[in-house]
This record gives structure tokens, C-alpha cells and sequence, in this order.
């Protein structure tokens, strides 16, 4: 998906890669990323969120909930991280990085929320149940604390993720407001939605999804109650960022962004150039084929083309409802001979590890770090 868009912005990742595969440092079924890249697309980003008054959480789970660079992130002045998951939360945490949104994919189960309050403290919980809210509520108050949340409501004709689907309907906003005031251990701090862009024929475009976030922020500040956080996420990039600033909203939390590899890149034309790669190793022969290893491969990453000893090579998944413990390589390569690769990733849902690379600009690549693919270090 993304191979011509690393030719064109980073060949010096490739042949960093290689280069470290061949000295034995780096092996297959890795994700190798130019942190000086990254570092540069997290400021390109921020400086663009700063012209357009957004803050910006951080998403990690894209590159593997990494701490060396959510680290890198919070250094850059982004407010902090939000967390996919409880898991991701807690792992981060105890890395020391600074966790601040929680709850909007998937919500923190009951009995972490003790923990989660008292601990963690993130800034904000999502929240798309009145059970919910009334357990952080109740939590909360033990803990002497009163914990800001956003809400999340949904329209007929909103577009949610299979398996993602969640929200209160915008049709019970008052019933929920009424019911939410009425819980003394939480705040309403502002809304959220989900996707707030999709890509779609060649172009990066505003969902039903936005429409009915902005929609729920008028309706609730006609009543009165103020609203400090519209957290519009999906898509957070220098292309985004100002349309997010027209519409009044105020958070962003870039993912893809960082590291280059946003749908609208993939013919290498935005300001965020690739910094993440996927590397493999030809494994075997098969019928007429060869197999490179496989566990990095995420069945919505769009994955067509690698590069095999300078050779762009098709590659073939056949059923994604296997385990990838192999990728199919047409045509036969000698066992051995790395694979090169770049698709829309997931890290955090493999069995991949993430090498960490500085020094790639300069022509002298030097690994800094390698993490499994939730963020501990190997």
C-alpha cells in the first residue's frame, strides 16, 4: 500500500533495513522505523495543530504502544496519550508516559476503574453507557475526585466499525445529560466521535460521523452547559488539522500520521513522509513459490507488492482468516533474502517486534531500541 510512497520519501529506511538484517541485528517478521522521521512528521503535526489552536493526544497502538516514542511525543508538547484500551493505559503508565484519554474504543472494565482513577488519571474517560458512568461516578467519589468525561452519541446513518459500534443516540441527549448531572463523582468535559474522516477515492473526507459530533455540541451548549473538549479523531494530520479548527473543535489524536502512513499518502504526497517499514525474510519454496515469514500482517492492510533483491514482487494472503505464520512470494527467491514491505498497520494486533532505528539520514544506522508489539522492551 505504501511502497511507492517509502521509494519516494525514505529510500534511506530500506537500505538502513537491509542493511541491519544483514548484520544479523534485525530479524524478519520486524517493523523498523526511521525515528528521526517520526520525530520530524510528530513536529510537523503539532506545529500544524498549533496554528489551528488543537490539542493533540498521541495513538500508539499503530506502532506497537511504543513508550520510547510516546516518549517522543510528550517531549514535542503533545497534551499526552490516549490509550486504545485499559491494557494500553497500563502499560504505558508504567512507563512513565502520561496518559490522557481512555475509554473511547473500548471502555474500562468495572474493576480497573479504581486503579484507573486513583493511578493512572487520565484527563478524560469516554463514556457510552449510564452504567458506566455511574460506576466511574461511584469510584470517583471514594477517591475524593470528580473525573472529567466526554461523551459519545451516534446518529442513524453514522458509520461504525463492525465490532466498534457503541454510543448514545443523539435522540436521548437530554435523558442522558439529566441522568449523567444527577451523578456527583463525574463531569461532563466535552464530546467525541468516531471515525471523524474516512479516505475514499483519492480523497480524505468529513463522515456523518462529524456532522453528528457537531451537531450534539450545539444542541448541548444551547442549553447551557459548556464544553471544553471536541475530540475529533481519525485521520489527525497536517491535511485535517485546519478543518478541525473551522468547526470549533479542539483535540486531535494522530496515529498514522507519525509515521507516514495515512491512506492519502500512498503515492507519497503529504507533508508526513513514511517512516515505518516492514521487514521479512524469504523462509522456503512451495509449488513454484516462495514463503517469507509472516505475524505482522494486519487482513485490512492492503498489502499487494514487496521488494525481493531489488525485484518489486506480488505478495498473496490467501485466506485472512488464517494465522499468517507465512506471506506467498510469486516467483522463487533464495531462502534467506530479506523482504521489503510497507501497509496500513496495526501493530499492536501481531506477533511482531519494532526496531527502533537512529542514524538514518546520516547513512550510519544504529538500533536504539527493540520493543514486542505491546511496548516491552525485547
Amino acid at each position: 500500500m505504501f511502497l511507492n510512497a517509502l521509494i519516494k520519501q525514505n529510500p534511506q529506511l530500506i537500505n538502513a533495513a537491509l542493511e541491519l538484517h544483514k548484520r544479523g541485528i534485525i530479524l524478519p517478521d520486524t517493523y523498523v522505523v526511521d525515528v528521526e522521521q517520526f520525530t520530524k512528521n510528530a513536529m510537523l503535526i503539532k506545529n500544524e495543530a498549533d496554528k489551528n489552536n488543537i490539542k493533540l493526544y498521541g495513538m500508539t497502538k499503530q506502532f506497537g504502544r511504543n513508550p520510547y516514542l510516546a516518549k517522543i511525543l510528550i517531549n514535542l508538547g503533545y497534551e499526552g496519550i490516549v490509550a486504545v484500551d485499559y491494557k494500553e493505559a497500563r502499560t504505558l503508565h508504567k512507563a512513565g508516559i502520561k496518559i490522557s484519554h481512555v475509554g473511547h474504543l473500548v471502555q474500562p472494565p468495572t474493576a480497573i476503574l479504581k486503579e484507573l482513577i486513583e493511578e493512572i488519571k487520565p484527563e478524560v474517560i469516554t463514556v457510552y453507557t449510564l452504567a458506566k458512568a455511574k460506576a466511574i461516578s461511584n469510584v470517583a467519589l471514594n477517591a475524593g475526585r470528580v473525573q472529567k468525561i466526554l461523551l459519545k452519541f451516534f446518529d442513524e446513518g453514522d458509520h461504525l466499525y463492525v465490532n466498534q459500534e457503541s454510543g448514545f443516540p443523539i435522540a436521548t441527549l437530554d435523558e442522558v445529560l439529566t441522568e449523567i448531572s444527577n451523578m456527583q463523582g463525574i463531569k461532563v468535559e466535552g464530546l467525541t466521535h468516531f471515525p471523524c474522516f474516512l479516505h475514499k477515492n483519492g480523497e480524505t473526507g468529513l463522515t456523518p460521523n462529524f456532522h453528528t459530533l457537531i451537531k450534539a455540541k450545539y444542541n448541548i451548549e444551547e442549553i447551557g452547559i459548556q464544553l471544553n473538549q471536541i475530540n475529533s479523531p481519525s485521520s489527525t494530520s497536517c491535511e485535517t488539522l485546519p478543518i478541525l479548527g473551522r468547526f470549533g473543535c479542539t483535540h486531535g489524536e494522530p496515529g498514522h500520521a507519525l509515521t507516514g502512513t495515512t491512506p492519502a499518502n500512498q503515492e507519497g504526497t503529504t507533508l508526513e513522509k513514511v517512516a515505518m517499514l516492514y521487514l521479512s525474510e524469504v523462509c522456503h519454496d512451495f509449488n513454484g513459490n516462495s514463503y517469507c515469514y509472516g505475524g505482522g500482517y494486519y487482513r485490512r492492510g492492503h498489502l499487494t507488492t514487496a521488494i525481493v533483491t531489488d525485484e518489486y514482487v506480488k505478495v498473496s494472503n490467501d485466506d485472512d482468516s488464517n494465522i499468517d505464520y507465512h506471506l506467498r512470494l510469486h516467483g522463487l527467491f533464495p531462502v534467506g533474502d530479506p523482504v521489503i514491505m510497507a501497509f496500513r498497520t496495526q501493530v499492536f494486533v501481531t506477533r511482531s517486534d519494532v526496531a527502533l532505528v537512529e542514524g538514518i539520514s546520516e547513512g550510519k544506522p544504529k538500533l536504539v531500541g527493540l520493543y514486542d508489539s505491546l511496548g516491552r522492551e525485547v
